[in-house]
């Protein structure tokens, strides 16, 4: 379906034409029975929700709300920069974003700038993406003096709240806790040569304080087995090929696996294959180390002034395949002065109206409010399960539309109504097209010293260059 037109058909009512070009008709839907829509959060779970809603509700109206000034969440300031091949669905959300029905709202703060309830006034349907942005916490002594997988992530991407954050690479040994896919890739981001990392949209400034590194061993811990790890064989794989960088696994943590091996699910099968051939390959004796090692409860972090390392208790297996284990009285130290905290995230209430369970950390969907991404099924799975969740929450609010559970007869102004709140309050926005100056401003810096893009990091910047 070509995109919408507007033509005047007379001078007190304004009609939108829709032209199926399959079966060759036309549509008059008129602007006050167009469904008025906002989506919270231009990350990949808005964004699909965005193109599912205009293709299932093709006179809908869409505002979509980000808390930057800048589009895109995770897929931004999440992908590790030298993942480019990941980022290429933003060609996708550009042309979601030009559609004539899609209006992109930058730095607007839902419960600060915008209240909830200015929402349900505003639009028939709400759609809440803004992901899990709370990291989960150990529980044990010392882990304030713990850095979070999260924000560490945030500083490489230059998140404008991490850009400022202290980090020390000054000893030989940075111990990760936790055995997902982000854990990995700090992890990666932290041996990865130097030439390699140049080439990418890494910050400057991580560039700068990589490049002083005193690292030479990554401890990646996990208190369950090299069945529960969350990492993917591709991310696994890829540290093992890492130019420098030697793997070491110790063969006793792998003991019986191999007997299990036929009772595995074919991906859980491939990556235990590869882990145990990983821990019978030779390594050479230099270079720098990347050592997953498993069976470790997180006791105690061990500090004075600075951390001196982690205190683990000793876990036994009881149940190989179903991850159960057992921790002891035993203990074992690792020395670092730097612990990184990688153990998974939540969502967070941002306003007190949102419908919310405290408890799993996600939205309740009803009537006119729908989760989409991280906030509705918790955060797990990658950009793939986001997109399922996003056009699975996007058909039930077309469908309550479509059979008119929700009655889009009720006059709803839309961004109209929002501007206004948002001139009172002196908020100063981004469009599409500011965001494309930002972008454009990006690459001609990223030019001139070899890399796909420097980012901004700085908000004033970015409104100076693309604020209204």
């Amino acid at each position: 379906m070509l995109a919408p037109s507007i033509v005047n058909i007379s001078s007190s009512l304004v009609y939108r034409k829709l032209f199926s070009v399959g079966k060759n008709t036309c549509k008059f839907y008129s602007s006050q029975m167009s469904p008025r829509i906002c989506i919270v959060g231009s990350g990949p779970a808005g964004f699909y929700a965005a193109q599912h809603l205009l293709k299932a509700l093709p006179n809908a109206v869409i505002d979509m709300y980000e808390k930057l000034p800048v589009p895109f969440g995770l897929v931004r300031y999440g992908v590790a920069p030298d993942h480019p091949e990941v980022k290429n669905v933003i060609n996708s959300f550009t042309k979601t974003a030009s559609h004539s029905n899609f209006n992109f709202v930058g730095n607007v703060n839902l419960g600060v700038d915008v209240l909830f309830r200015d929402l349900k006034n505003a639009y028939h349907g709400i759609v809440l993406a803004y992901g899990c942005s709370e990291e989960k916490k150990l529980g044990i002594k010392g882990e304030d003096k713990t850095l979070s997988a999260r924000r560490f992530v945030g500083w490489y991407n230059g998140l404008p709240d991490d850009k400022d954050l202290k980090i020390n690479l000054d000893s030989e040994e940075v111990l990760i806790i936790g055995q997902g896919n982000v854990a990995i890739d700090v992890a990666r981001i932290i041996l990865t040569p130097l030439d390699i990392l140049k080439k990418t949209d890494i910050t400057a400034y991580a560039l700068e304080i990589l490049s002083k590194s005193k690292v030479k061993k990554v401890n990646l811990v996990g208190r369950r087995g090299p069945l529960q790890v969350a990492f993917t064989i591709k991310e696994f794989r890829e540290m093992t090929k890492l130019p420098g960088v030697n793997t070491l696994i110790k063969p006793s943590d792998l003991a019986g696996l191999e007997d299990i091996l036929p009772d595995l699910p074919r991906p859980r099968k491939r990556l235990t294959e590869l882990l145990l051939k990983t821990a019978q390959c030779e390594q050479s004796g230099d270079g720098k180390v990347f050592c997953p090692s498993f069976f470790l409860k997180p006791y105690e972090i061990v500090f004075d002034n600075n951390i001196k390392g982690v205190k683990f208790n000793l876990n036994v297996v009881k149940d190989n395949l179903k991850g159960i284990v057992e921790s002891t009285n035993n203990f074992k130290e690792i020395p670092c002065n730097m612990c990184i905290s990688s153990v998974g995230y939540k969502g967070v209430k941002i306003d007190s109206d949102v419908p919310f369970n405290d408890e799993t950390g996600t939205v309740n969907t009803q009537l006119g409010v729908y989760g989409s991404g991280w906030i509705s099924t918790g955060p797990v799975g990658v950009i793939l399960s986001t997109m399922n969740n996003a056009f699975q929450q996007a058909s039930l609010l077309a469908n309550d539309i479509q059979t008119k559970k929700i009655n889009v007869e009720e006059k709803k102004q839309g961004y109209e109504s929002i501007k206004k709140i948002l001139v009172k309050k002196g908020v100063q926005v981004v469009s599409f097209e500011g965001w494309r100056k930002i972008d454009k401003v990006e690459i001609e810096k990223g030019e001139k010293v070899g890399k796909p893009r420097e980012k901004i990091v700085d908000i004033e910047e970015m409104l100076k260059i693309g604020g209204e």
